[in-house]
């Protein structure tokens, strides 16, 4: 308290001979003195060292995937196309994948039963793989009520709901993440990345 005393007494006897403006640069070392305007200094609210914070995260793969699938839509389906020329289903979701450094297996059948989780309808997510028709087609989901997908010969890769034709035909869905592929999975003989590596 003495400190605190003598402190307010100081500053009070310099108000005193000192206008507001040479107040506010006081020496004393208890007053904080703003930098000056051309110090290169940057002030950030909270909310902005959050929005930083977050931008300097690395994305999910579901999330590179997905804006992959996306920038995709209008392109044709093209029977066993995975390139920009025309892609087919697992075509599709085959090249989002890669692109966010996940290797899957060419077919749908094969996709869908290279992960050991199966995640049920009510409980789909943004980036998983959903299958349909005996595991003959697999979309991702985009949103919540809808995914992308190359649907047939004629048709473009677009977005569409996931209607009540769709869940009569749904078999199931797998969330693709660095832990969810089976080693089988791998074509050549070279050791999977450890991303790759599932728990089983």
């Amino acid at each position: 308290m003495p400190r605190i005393t003598t402190c307010l007494a100081a500053t009070a006897a310099g108000l005193a001979l000192a206008s507001p403006a040479q107040a506010a640069t006081s020496h004393s070392p208890d007053v904080v003195r703003p930098q000056a305007a051309d110090s290169g200094a940057i002030t950030l609210t909270g909310p902005q060292v959050k929005h930083v914070q977050q931008k300097s995260q690395p994305k999910p793969a579901w999330k590179i995937a997905l804006n992959f699938a996306m920038r995709k839509r209008g392109i044709p389906y093209v029977w066993g196309g995975t390139s920009d020329s025309g892609y087919d289903c697992s075509g599709l979701t085959l090249k989002a994948y890669a692109h966010a450094g996940i290797e899957l297996p060419r077919t749908a059948a094969e996709q869908y039963n290279a992960f050991s989780r199966k995640i049920s309808w009510n409980h789909l997510k943004p980036g998983d793989l959903v299958f349909f028709h005996g595991l003959g087609h697999v979309g991702m989901v985009s949103r919540p009520g809808y995914m992308v997908n190359a649907p047939h010969t004629g048709d473009v890769v677009k977005e569409e709901p996931l209607s009540d034709w769709r869940r009569e035909a749904f078999v199931g869905a797998v969330r693709p993440d660095p832990k969810g592929v089976r080693l089988s999975t791998k074509q050549h003989n070279d050791p999977p990345p450890a991303m790759l590596t599932a728990t089983l």
